[in-house]
Formats: structure tokens, C-alpha cells, sequence
């Protein structure tokens, strides 16, 4: 199960991608945020190319669990990607993943530029990771 990792933000979206087994999770690129007709354009042709099979969108939840502004704002956009899209599209709790991706890529010393322009990536990758992950655990292998 190939699943599409989509980090929903003002400006860009982050995009992840797993292996064709549903087990890793790797950043792929970033989207500009420019129109709903583009950005879903972007997101159906990675579908296609890619053979995606399950799109995880990010829910950024407050550190309290509780949901704000962002958190509609994903769920929104994940609502016109199930009704835009033949494959279920999911929420995935987000917290705390850009701050990781910011350390991983800093461990890796990349450049202040580098992470600005691909932290999202990799941030989406790290939240498809954890939904990969908790897949797992449970079982699930459709």
C-alpha cells in the first residue's frame, strides 16, 4: 500500500511518499500553494506517477490535542482531496513534526535555505512514518 504524505500549510505543502510496501516514508517535494486547481492538478499527477493508493493528510493538532485554526484548515483541504480523489484520504496528528524535521535536517547540517525550503517534505514524511508505523503495529497490510 503506497500512501501520499501531505503536510497542509498557508503557503506550501509538504509532500512525503512511502515505499511501495506501506514501510518508509521519505520526503518527495514541495508544492507552492498557489490555487486549489494547481494544487490539485500536482497532487493528482503524484497519484498517478507515483501509484498512491491512500493519501495521509497532516492534523495539526495544539499541543493539548485540541484543534485550531490549521486543524480546519487541514481538514478542509482533506475533505476536497476525498471528494477530488478515487482513494481514501485520512488525518494523521502532525504535532510536533516540523520541529523534528527541523533537527533532522539539522543534524545533517543542512544549510538554513535548505531546511526552509524542504522542511515541510520532510515533515510530512515524518508524520506518514508514524501513521506507517501504527499500521503496523495493528496489522493492517491493505
Amino acid at each position: 500500500m503506497r500512501a501520499l504524505g501531505i503536510d497542509v500549510g498557508t503557503r506550501r505543502i509538504g509532500v512525503a511518499l512511502s515505499d511501495p510496501t506501506g514501510t518508509i516514508a521519505q520526503s518527495l517535494t514541495v508544492i507552492p500553494r498557489t490555487g486549489w486547481r494547481v494544487v490539485l492538478g500536482e497532487i493528482q499527477r503524484l497519484v498517478e506517477a507515483h501509484g498512491v493508493e491512500r493519501i495521509v493528510v497532516g492534523l495539526p493538532l495544539r499541543l493539548d490535542a485540541t484543534e485550531g485554526d490549521a486543524a480546519r484548515d487541514a481538514r478542509a483541504f482533506a475533505a476536497r482531496l476525498a471528494a477530488s480523489l478515487p482513494m481514501p484520504v485520512v488525518m494523521q496528528d502532525e504535532r510536533l513534526s516540523t520541529a523534528e524535521a527541523e533537527r533532522v535536517m539539522v543534524a545533517q547540517d543542512a544549510r538554513r535555505r535548505q531546511r526552509r525550503q524542504h522542511r515541510d517534505a520532510v515533515a510530512a514524511a515524518v508524520f506518514l512514518q508514524t501513521y506507517l508505523d501504527r499500521r503496523q503495529r495493528e496489522g493492517k497490510t491493505e
